[in-house]
């Protein structure tokens, strides 16, 4: 299927869509504040290790300190020396002050810092360095025998004419690319290690020793496939610098590459703008008026598959249930894939009698998670009818890149009811006159004494509204029980749930003497 990719650039950020069939399967930003990390080689310093978790926290010049695993040290000659047989302790691998070469696999996320590896791993179009261990590995999309025979041959041949004991993993665009591309490529890889050395022998500690390329011209990178028809750039230095690339490695994608200057903004103009709005709303409509409700949580995503008022064109509760969830298999992959959300998830489908109907419906998400390029585990139906699944998580999702916590409902989603608010109103009182029995009785206004004080609550118009109207009665009798006067506040800035009572002398009357 026709694919095209949207580069929507301006000083403040930079979008990326990829559309297949027309339709956006996939969608990338970076903010001037807050471009990916992953890809990039740091110089660090180990800061502090934990047995425990075997890992170690490495400083490298970021916010937070860098969590490293054991098992992402393992293979590393660096480390472990000529053999990949090292030991499995932390502690026998580093040591507090150590110096070593990181690379970013995980961007930080919710507050975490990055997750990295020293298994180094630098990409170009067709081919991956590792110039820390001397494997050649083959993508496993490339099935044919001869090809894989063929790349690994190549690559070997290329490595033992650089003199050079590094490994290197063909992509899958390298399949049918002649030796000549193969061979510039690899070449290239190698002056930008001997870069990334010279320059480590020239910082201190903790320093950047490569940064990874920016979002367009990583995406062009990685997605122009055969299928890439066409890709369109509204910002005039950004579409020189892809043509640059594209004339560099990808020669064949010249002429693919558009300089977009219709007045229409390019999102716009395709319908991405639209189909980012719905990206972050909980609530997904189904065309056959079926919807799914996609939950976000720390610790799982989770899928609700409904009906709606969908009921079929022959009433037949069985076979609407079927083709709603047939319907939702289709669509969840791509939900995940367009919102990037990863981990754990699962998916409540509704519930099926018919065993067939249940294979019908797992075969039809497996089919639509087969274009995903990350990493997805799916197992069947559980004993409750649920399926869960995995997909590899790499960075934030669309909802943790463009949105924070809701200042009003302290992100949980809802905010209390007046009602409610009312409630813990009149608890509030009752509680702090509780307290103050036990305290001198106040005067009761006699002639030169103090008035009594007075309680005022303060809160926003739907719940000030409700003591005013449906709560009256017991605001009054409220007053009688604890004998002071009640008074009430509209604060506009206050949001649902929010009040304060207070304890204040109520106006002095005239005449009074003081």
């Amino acid at each position: 299927m026709a694919e095209e990719l949207l580069i929507n650039v301006n000083e403040f950020e930079t979008r990326v869509a990829l559309l297949v069939g027309g339709t956006a399967q996939e969608l990338h930003l970076a903010r001037a504040e807050g471009y990916s990390l992953t890809g990039n080689i740091y110089l660090g310093r180990v800061e502090r290790i934990v047995p425990g978790m075997q890992a170690a926290f490495v400083d490298v010049g970021l916010e937070r300190p860098g969590f490293l695993h054991a098992r992402d040290i393992e293979g590393s000659r660096l480390i472990l020396g000529e053999s990949s047989d090292g030991p499995s302790d932390i502690r026998e691998l580093l040591h507090e002050g150590q110096e070593l070469m990181v690379q970013v696999a995980k961007d930080p996320i919710s507050g975490k810092g990055a997750r990295l590896t020293t298994q180094l791993a630098i990409a170009s179009r067709y081919v991956v360095l590792m110039p820390l261990n001397d494997h050649i590995g083959i993508s496993q999309r490339i099935e044919e025998d001869g090809e894989r025979e063929r790349l690994k041959a190549l690559i070997d041949e290329r490595r033992s004419e650089l003199g050079a004991h590094m490994g290197f993993i063909a992509r899958t665009a390298a399949e049918g690319v002649d030796a000549d591309t193969v061979d510039r490529e690899i070449r290239v890889l190698a002056r930008i290690w001997d870069r990334i050395l010279d320059k480590k022998r020239q910082v201190n500690c903790p320093a950047l020793l490569y940064q990874e390329l920016p979002l367009h011209i990583r995406i062009v990178r990685d997605l122009a496939g055969p299928n890439l028809m066409h890709i369109h750039i509204d910002h005039h230095d950004t579409y020189r610098r892809v043509l640059e690339f594209v004339t560099d490695f990808l020669p064949e994608f010249i002429e693919r590459v558009h300089h977009y200057e219709t007045a229409r903004p390019l999102f716009e103009r395709y319908g991405v703008e639209e189909e980012i709005a719905r990206a972050l709303s909980k609530r997904v409509p189904l065309k056959s008026g079926g919807y799914l409700i996609i939950e976000q949580t720390e610790a799982m995503i989770t899928i609700d598959v409904n009906t709606g008022g969908y009921l079929g064109a022959n009433s037949n509760l069985e076979d609407t249930v079927f083709r709603t969830n047939l319907e939702a298999a289709a669509v969840i992959p791509r939900q995940l894939r367009l919102r990037n959300l990863g981990g754990i998830i699962v998916v409540d489908f509704i519930d099926m009698v018919d065993e067939e109907h249940r294979r019908q419906v797992l075969r039809a998400l497996e089919k639509a998670c087969e274009g995903d390029p990350a990493r997805i585990r799916l197992e069947g139906f559980s004993s409750l009818g649920l399926v869960q699944m995995s997909r590899k998580r790499t960075r934030e999702s669309l909802v943790q890149q463009v949105c924070e916590p809701c200042a009003e409902c302290d992100g949980i989603g809802m905010v209390k009811t007046a009602q409610t608010t009312c409630i813990e109103v009149f608890r509030a009182i009752l509680h702090d006159a509780g307290a103050r029995r036990q305290e001198p009785s106040p005067s009761r206004g006699t002639e030169g004494g103090e008035p009594p004080s007075e309680y005022l609550i303060r809160a926003g118009e739907a719940a000030v509204d409700r003591l005013l109207d449906e709560d009256a009665a017991q605001l009054e009798a409220l007053s009688r029980e604890i004998g002071r006067q009640v008074r009430i506040q509209v604060e506009p800035s206050y949001g649902p749930g929010q009040f304060d009572v207070v304890l204040v002398q109520p106006a002095r009357r005239p005449g009074a003497v003081s």
